[in-house]
């Protein structure tokens, strides 16, 4: 079993859209079912609800956020997970930083597809920024998707 930490700031948004997401595209591949994909804030309140846009965006995918309550990200989250995606550079070096014995499995998701950028974060937003936002995530999880499995099964961290 393989263990996904999704991370962003409020964990109301982007990090519980790129759960889900990476949970259903997990379920399509079939033969890593037994994955655990969760996510977490690195400046949030636990127990608030994800943005109402965002369920619905993830509504419109066939996708369920309505039994999210964010959390914020713990030591024991960090050191169980095989791979740690951060929405903005600044979040996956605040991460690194906090937790220096696990930082190479630290990136952010953008480094997924060979990139480096942040994804805007759409909190407060339009539904149309969610929108954008929530077709981004799909785009680097389908695009990546195969550079996360690799990451993530790396034998020096099983």
């Amino acid at each position: 079993m393989r263990r996904v930490l999704i991370v962003c700031t409020g964990n109301v948004c982007r990090s519980p859209m790129a759960e889900v997401l990476l949970k259903a595209r997990l379920a399509r591949d079939g033969s890593r079912d037994d994955w655990v994909v969760r996510s977490a804030g690195t400046g949030t309140v636990d127990g608030m609800p994800a943005s109402i846009f965002a369920i619905e965006e993830m509504r419109m995918r066939g996708l369920d956020l309505a039994a999210h309550r964010s959390r914020s990200v713990t030591r024991q989250e960090v050191a169980g997970a095989d791979l740690v995606l951060a929405m903005t550079d600044a979040q996956a070096n605040a991460l690194r930083n906090a937790f220096p014995k696990h930082a190479d499995r630290v990136f952010l998701l953008t480094n997924m597809i060979g990139r480096s950028y942040d994804v805007a974060d759409p909190y407060g937003g339009a539904q149309d920024d969610y929108a954008a936002t929530a077709r981004e995530l799909e785009e680097l999880i389908e695009s990546g998707y195969e550079r996360i499995v690799t990451l993530a099964e790396r034998s020096d961290l099983a």
